[in-house]
């Protein structure tokens, strides 16, 4: 395919993508206004993010090795239309029930258009030109996850109301299904088709099984993190996903390929997509915590203050995917791209209430380049290593693994934060003399309704309190860079399908 003729193509996947990536992030601001008006409560509030999350993690690696057997335009196709059937569930939702019902429909779709779009470029492109194609999906990416909440804050405070968060992504669905349509041409394969459906119920639940727990361990009215339902919640993982193991080993095509995630590039990119999974949730929801509740920030100008981490965002995915074309060399933008994340989350864990916002900027600017410059890559260097047979379900596995362990990650250091902050509060009510009740003092973020000198403690520890969540997610990126450094760099092919590279057998 000609440049102008894979642009064409990717017109249609990239608004896909991004009509995906946005309806994820721009509910992020609407959330407390649909509580009240659906009647919602704080479980209420955590399932409208965990539902789609769960949906969209657990069917990743499902699309992904849909896209190896049948038509990946059909099947991209396919996710647009339950996208949309999902979106206008959630417009015209009336009760919770019926929202938490829509934000499982948009996860699945949400986790359909994720695999795809990574297989569909995977298919069409040969990986020394994946680069900068890669990277355009990334600032697709950056723009959506960053921006999401902006948009959303925006058309809260206006006359259109919550319900248009989720109306505003079907006309852009339904275009992006027109373009497709128009522009797509893939060539498909017809091959034997064995789902392993077996495998999909034993991986469904015991993600699922996995990521409830992690969501609502050490909430009150809960469980504890150590306590026995934790203990059968995490068994029955275990063992779920045992099962799983196991029967992947016995099935001609299984739903996670054990034979790529083994490999070493492979392995290695989904112990740093984790890790990178984990910086990329932290940043896009404790960032926004800390401008509205630690500075006194709206939705609207929350959205506003995180612009700094879109445009590095944004330059770290189109910057070096371009270079990783123009050169061939790809592992040097992961490592530099995983030091930056490393020194962008540990200057931001300096931050408290009163930092200045240039600094802030910078800081959100930096540990957005890496991430830019890392996530992409990432799966540009595991596509690299498989045959255009398997590309589908190796990009749907790296995917699935980051949003696991995003989510799950995140999930904890929410906890971590959650404790952190009653304590800082309890500490300063205390410390100005002001007796606490019941150990409820974080029980509220009305913070306009509080006396000045109230409020200010309240914001020092939420400043605080995200700041210690930076510090340990910077930690954590440390896993990231011990990995992409121990990746061995296998040169980029200039090939679509891997057999076409293998050396021609000497004649006799």
């Amino acid at each position: 395919m000609t440049h102008r003729q894979i642009l064409e193509a990717l017109t249609g996947l990239l608004a896909a993508f991004f009509t995906a990536i946005l309806s994820s992030t721009i509910v992020a601001n609407a959330l407390p206004t649909i509580m009240s008006d659906l009647h919602g409560s704080q479980t209420d509030f955590a399932w409208v993010i965990t539902a789609a999350l769960l949906a969209n993690a657990a069917t990743t690696p499902i699309w992904g090795k849909l896209a190896d057997l049948f038509d990946k335009k059909l099947l991209v196709q396919l996710s647009i239309v339950i996208f949309v059937a999902g979106s206008v569930l959630a417009g015209l939702s009336e009760n919770m029930p019926t929202l938490l019902t829509a934000r499982v429909i948009q996860g699945i779709a949400m986790g359909g258009l994720t695999a795809l779009a990574q297989a569909i470029i995977g298919t069409i492109i040969p990986p020394r030109d994946r680069g900068k194609y890669s990277g355009y999906m990334g600032a697709v990416m950056a723009v959506g996850t960053a921006g999401g909440p902006l948009l959303g804050g925006f058309i809260v405070d206006s006359p259109l109301g919550w319900r248009w968060t989720f109306y505003i992504c079907v006309p852009l669905a339904i275009v992006s299904l027109i373009l497709l349509q128009i522009t797509l041409k893939l060539p498909h394969v017809r091959r034997p088709a064995k789902v392993d459906w077996a495998g999909s119920v034993l991986l469904t639940a015991g993600v699922s099984l996995l990521l409830i727990w992690v969501s609502f361990a050490g909430k009150a009215g809960y469980y504890d993190w150590i306590s026995g339902v934790s203990a059968l919640m995490v068994g029955g993982s275990v063992l779920l996903l045992a099962a799983l193991i196991w029967v992947e080993t016995k099935v001609s095509d299984p739903i996670i390929p054990l034979k790529i995630i083994s490999q070493r590039t492979t392995a290695l990119a989904i112990v740093a997509s984790v890790a990178v999974g984990i910086a990329m949730f932290a940043s896009s929801t404790f960032l926004g915590q800390y401008y509205q509740v630690a500075r006194g920030a709206t939705p609207t100008e929350a959205g506003l203050l995180t612009l700094p981490m879109i445009v590095g965002n944004l330059l770290g995915s189109v910057v070096s995917g371009l270079l990783v074309s123009r050169y061939g060399k790809w592992k040097r933008f992961l490592v530099g791209g995983a030091i930056l994340l490393i020194a962008g989350l540990g200057f931001a864990g300096t931050m408290d209430h009163q930092t200045s916002f240039v600094l802030v900027g910078i800081y959100t600017f930096v540990f957005g380049l890496g991430l830019g410059m890392m996530m992409q890559n990432l799966v540009l260097a595991v596509q690299n290593t498989v045959a255009a047979k398997d590309i589908g379900s190796a990009s749907g596995s790296v995917a699935f693994f980051r949003t696991v362990g995003g989510a799950a990650g995140v999930s904890v250091l929410g906890a971590i934060m959650g404790s952190h902050v009653t304590q800082l509060i309890t500490d300063g009510l205390a410390a100005a003399g002001v007796p606490v009740a019941g150990g409820n003092s974080a029980g509220t973020l009305d913070i306009a309704s509080m006396p000045a000198p109230i409020a200010m403690i309240v914001r020092a520890a939420y400043g605080d309190g995200a700041a210690m969540i930076f510090m340990v997610s910077a930690v954590i990126s440390v896993v990231a860079l011990i990995a992409v450094l121990f990746i061995k760099e296998i040169p980029l092919r200039r090939t679509i399908d891997v057999v076409q590279t293998a050396p021609v057998p000497a004649k006799a």
